[in-house]
């Protein structure tokens, strides 16, 4: 597959705007690891192999378990593996990625705002819509991920 356009060099002042946004979420108060796990989580559902190869390395640099992220698609059958504040954002990040079919229903909002307070949960969504936005882009200019090794 080969990348359709080089959107990095079309829109340099929108890349640049949403670069603000991810700035803005970098240094919000959220930890970074959770928030890394939620934009590997969201780019999983949306397919965009540019976004999981670059936030699971990114995870895997910061010292989490690989089997962590292995297990990732499939973190409620393996919770112990990870903290309820994780479970209640990727359970917050799955209902606000997929919300052509979720709505994100009330349920999924109070089950995350038990660990989240209002401006943690203001933020969380947001990094969820950027990360969202972020694999829209990857996806429709076809942009994989990173060359593997040379053998």
């Amino acid at each position: 597959m080969s990348q359709r356009l080089d959107y990095e060099s079309q829109s340099p002042d929108g890349l640049k705007a949403l670069g603000g946004v991810y700035a803005y979420v970098a240094k919000c108060g959220l930890n970074k690891a959770l928030v890394d796990l939620v934009y590997l989580r969201a780019s999983q559902i949306n397919g965009c192999t540019y976004c999981i190869d670059t936030h699971a390395k990114d995870l895997l640099k910061a010292g989490a378990p690989a089997q962590k992220l292995l297990l990732l698609s499939s973190w409620r059958e393996a919770s112990p593996w990870f903290t309820p504040r994780e479970q209640a954002a990727l359970a917050w990040t799955e209902a606000v990625t997929e919300v052509a079919k979720s709505h994100v229903p009330d349920d999924a909002f109070q089950a995350a705002s038990t660990q989240f307070d209002e401006k943690e949960m203001a933020d969380l969504t947001i990094a969820i819509g950027l990360i969202n936005t972020y694999n829209r882009i990857a996806i429709g200019f076809r942009r994989g991920p990173a060359a593997p090794p040379e053998k």
